[in-house]
């Protein structure tokens, strides 16, 4: 039963990339994602908050608590991996800027293939990161998908206005699927964290990054959507292509319940950030 309900969960993440990259492709064109890419300020911004001031919150907290060597390196890795597919739907959930996440989340995603790789060794000895590892699986599930979107979106603007709320909505499903089959998954696993102070800590880690980042966002409410939202999604495939090549299952299982920690705080979030956005654009 473990097995099917496993390979279920696989599928739903694999449909919900696709489709969503898909979606958001034949939605946007090339120059609404590049256009908030040209505000160096705000690019600036965004770096520094996923790749300085994240994986320092990081080692803070594991400084902090009495974190098992597991959770700490789950923790430590999650830091240094930016550039979730799921930020876009976040985003669209807050009711934020759209272009804005998808070009940084590709921003996020091209930087953190380039960064991992060098940043990680000195923070955790003995680990060793192909990049190409971690490229490969991004390329193909998302960047691809994402460039097809935007061809047809360019070439055949009629067909993708009609085909893309099928991927949306197909994305939807998936995602709900997903956070059922991940709580179903992991429950065990969360329930054996309680006294390891692992759920906690990634608690906090997501707390510190998603109002720090959202404060570093400016005024416009739709940017620091994004900012906070894209700051603390982690990248769970770029960490666990780490983990199963440098770590024991442990650190694998708590990037797992990290993902599902995500989505129980992050949802709502985007879902009282939209609320807030729309009170906002209703009284204007």
């Amino acid at each position: 039963m473990t097995e099917i309900l496993e390979t279920l969960a696989m599928l739903s993440v694999l449909v919900f990339v696709i489709s969503s990259m898909l979606s958001m492709g034949m939605s946007l064109t090339m120059q609404q994602i590049l256009d908030p890419l040209k505000n160096t300020r705000l690019v600036i911004l965004a770096l520094v908050a996923n790749f300085i001031l994240i994986p320092i919150t990081a080692v803070l907290i594991t400084l902090i608590f009495p974190l098992n060597e597991s959770i700490t390196t789950g923790l430590i890795l999650l830091s240094t991996a930016a550039g979730a597919p799921f930020l876009p739907k976040l985003v669209e959930m807050a009711k934020g800027n759209t272009a804005f996440s998808v070009g940084l989340m590709v921003l996020l995603m091209v930087v953190t293939i380039i960064y991992l790789p060098l940043v990680l060794p000195f923070l955790l000895s003995g680990v060793e990161v192909n990049p190409w590892d971690i490229a490969q699986s991004l390329i193909f599930m998302m960047l691809i998908p994402l460039a097809i979107g935007l061809f047809v979106k360019t070439r055949y603007e009629e067909a993708a206005s009609k085909i893309q709320p099928t991927f949306g909505q197909a994305s939807n499903i998936a995602i709900i699927a997903l956070l059922v089959l991940g709580l179903v998954l992991n429950f065990k696993d969360m329930i054996a964290l309680v006294g390891s102070w692992g759920i906690l800590a990634g608690i906090i880690f997501l707390v510190v990054a998603l109002v720090a980042s959202f404060l570093m966002g400016g005024s416009d409410p739709g940017v620091k959507s994004v900012m906070g939202l894209g700051t603390a999604q982690r990248n769970i495939s770029a960490a666990l292509v780490v983990a199963a090549q440098n770590f024991d299952s442990n650190v694998i299982t708590y990037i797992m319940v990290f993902s599902v920690i995500g989505f129980i705080i992050l949802m709502p979030a985007a879902a009282e950030l939209g609320k807030r956005a729309k009170s906002v654009a209703a009284a204007e």
